[in-house]
């Protein structure tokens, strides 16, 4: 029997536009934070959304990673090749009482400030047509320590959405479902997944398996000093031809203040040069604009 390894962190872009400086700083830091501890670093492509993916960018992402020495270990994986084992998940919360469909509106839920089962009854029944699958999950709170953020504890306020009323599966079964097939040991990722986490240690609970531990990055902010870069509010790809200058620029932000002469290295050496420098107590917090290199 092969012995799991101690430390397996991934990184799990979606398919909806190319790299960004954004995504960036969450590969590298979540990368760097594998290396570092003696671990693996997997990629997963979440294209769960077929509506909303961009022709060619999976391929895009996976180059920009490549060109910047962020070598996965592993096969690659694809969300969308693994939807049996979604079914399967399904099934089995069914089979115990723990899912229900559901056919409130967004608003709905906002009016009544948070959505269970109790809430949603009464509205389905004047209902019809297609429905979301949510967890019976709301009540009481998830409690975790973060590794930058420190003592995290959250309220489950909504029953989580398991499967949209479209068909597609929905980012919280799909994420969990796949970290616990992967053995994944530590998610690092945005901090605007943040309050997302609490939701997902109940599943990943309910599920009979054990909880990753969780690390939260900075983001990296627009021009308006708010907004995060995101593919949503099109954010400029970056250049895989200035990779160097690009980990030098995504270092700094981190809080690892990269010597002048690092940027004329390939990206290679940039990685180990700082894998053996990489202390998680140094990581800046702040989200805010990137700086030059």
């Amino acid at each position: 029997m092969n012995t799991p390894h101690p430390y397996i962190g991934r990184f799990a872009p979606s398919p909806t536009g190319p790299l960004h400086f954004g995504s960036l700083v969450c590969a590298l830091g979540s990368y760097l934070d594998a290396i570092a501890h003696g671990g693996h670093w997997l990629v997963r492509m979440e294209d769960l959304d077929p509506p909303r993916e961009e022709p060619g960018a999976a391929d895009r992402i996976l180059k920009s990673l490549e060109a910047h020495g962020l070598h996965w270990h592993g096969p690659l994986e694809w969300q969308g090749r693994r939807h049996p084992l979604y079914e399967d998940t399904l099934a089995d919360l069914a089979a115990r009482g723990l899912i229900y469909s559901c056919h409130c509106s967004r608003s709905e839920i906002r009016r009544n400030g948070g959505h269970d089962d109790a809430v949603c009854s009464a509205s389905n029944k004047k209902k019809e047509g297609a429905a979301a699958l949510r967890l019976r999950c709301t009540g009481g709170e998830e409690r975790f320590h973060d590794l930058w953020r420190g003592e995290q504890c959250q309220q489950i306020r909504e029953d989580t959405i398991l499967k949209r009323r479209d068909g597609l599966y929905a980012y919280q079964l799909a994420v969990v479902v796949d970290d616990i097939d992967q053995g994944v040991t530590h998610i690092v990722r945005g901090s605007d997944l943040l309050e997302t986490s609490g939701a997902q240690q109940r599943l990943f609970r309910l599920l009979g398996a054990a909880v990753p531990q969780f690390g939260h990055l900075p983001l990296v902010v627009g021009p308006d000093g708010h907004q995060k870069l995101s593919k949503q509010n099109h954010a400029p790809a970056i250049d895989d031809c200035r990779a160097a200058e690009n980990l030098c620029t995504a270092l700094d932000f981190l809080g690892f203040h990269t010597p002048a002469d690092l940027v004329r290295e390939e990206p290679q050496h940039i990685l180990r040069w700082a894998a053996a420098r990489w202390q998680r107590h140094q990581v800046d917090l702040r989200n805010r604009q990137l700086g030059p290199c």
